[in-house]
């Protein structure tokens, strides 16, 4: 049998750890021979944890479960006792909200902010890495104006995003900017954070709930035949992030934020790589929409396209540097084609887009 590279001594605590990132960070901690300290909402949900059941039993690691909750002080106490990092993963990704400041602002800061103080009082916490996103560094293709270079870097923050434009992203930001504030005030544990693009990829559980699983399933339910905008974005595989994150855990020198993107594309390049793979028994798009077109019908179609976000987005140069990502946590990115072609064809394994 071979041994773990890494000191598999102390329990790994990962927040929300039944979500899509988590889900292949956990495999990769039991793999390792980790015991991980998995809290999540409801531990009797036995439906939702069969499938980190499922990995536990084929791994030389443990798993155990603790319920707690983003909202409440102290909820993340249990969970958190011994271990040496915390992995915080768990903030909401859905774009469509009645109550910006309700369903993303508060889960997203306010859970940091509970997570981060409970590492000031458990002094078993060497680091802690929270899962961020590219939506902290900026919020709309348009931003690249604004910053020095060509290509967004980890010195850039989003300053555009509001209540009223790109809450998701606005949630993002304060929920970084949280953890670097608690972070700054303290001595005893490093912050590290992973800040992925869109992140695409199969799911440990097939039936995740995630902006991705929406998009890639439109592109080829029929929702999207007509055509697609010239939306620009970055891409990271999802296995791609769970593995910077077990860098960013226990590599001593990682330190500050990381780009995680393995690509810089389109929704029209992501639809093409699809309808090359899996020909024409889905609808993929197979035309671009005109921005034009785009302005006028995008708003009456999808309330969270406004305007704004199509002028600022659509058609508009975008990059994103990846190099850090590279040099300090030695990542190599999967191709943009694996990711989406293993992802939809989970999608059809499971019946969930039907030919």
């Amino acid at each position: 049998m071979t041994h773990s590279t890494y000191d598999t001594s102390a329990p790994i605590l990962v927040t929300g750890a039944t979500g899509y990132v988590a889900g292949w960070l956990v495999k990769l901690l039991l793999k390792e021979g980790f015991t991980v300290h998995a809290a999540v909402r409801d531990p009797a949900n036995t439906t939702k944890l069969q499938y980190l059941n499922v990995l536990a039993e084929q791994s030389p690691g443990h798993i155990r479960y603790f319920k707690s909750d983003l909202l409440t002080a102290g909820s993340y106490a249990e969970a958190m006792q011994e271990c040496s990092v915390v992995f915080h993963t768990a903030s909401p990704f859905t774009i469509a909200v009645d109550n910006p400041q309700k369903d993303l602002i508060e889960p997203a800061q306010l859970g940091t902010r509970n997570v981060l103080e409970q590492a000031n009082q458990t002094n078993s916490v060497q680091r802690v890495v929270v899962t961020s996103s590219c939506a902290a560094i900026y919020g709309d293709g348009a931003d690249l104006e604004q910053v020095e270079g060509d290509l967004f870097t980890e010195a850039d923050w989003n300053t555009t995003s509001s209540l009223s434009h790109q809450p998701y992203c606005y949630s993002k930001t304060l929920a970084e900017k949280e953890a670097w504030k608690i972070a700054k005030a303290q001595d005893r544990w490093d912050l590290v954070t992973i800040n992925p693009s869109l992140v695409l990829g199969p799911g440990i559980n097939p039936f995740a709930t995630s902006e991705s699983f929406t998009l890639i399933k439109q592109l080829g339910d029929g929702t999207m035949k007509m055509g697609v905008p010239d939306y620009r974005i970055g891409a990271v595989d999802v296995r791609d992030v769970a593995t910077a994150h077990m860098a960013a855990g226990f590599t001593p020198s990682a330190q500050g934020r990381h780009i995680t993107s393995g690509h810089d594309t389109n929704f029209p390049e992501m639809a093409k790589i699809l309808r090359d793979h899996f020909g024409d028994t889905y609808p993929f798009p197979k035309s671009i929409l005109p921005k034009t077109l785009v302005w006028l019908i995008g708003p009456l179609l999808d309330s969270n396209m406004t305007r704004k976000i199509i002028d600022r987005n659509i058609g508009v140069s975008f990059g994103l540097d990846n190099r850090k990502s590279i040099r300090e946590l030695g990542l190599t990115y999967r191709p943009l084609a694996t990711s989406l072609i293993d992802m939809f064809q989970q999608l059809i394994d499971h019946s969930i887009v039907t030919g």
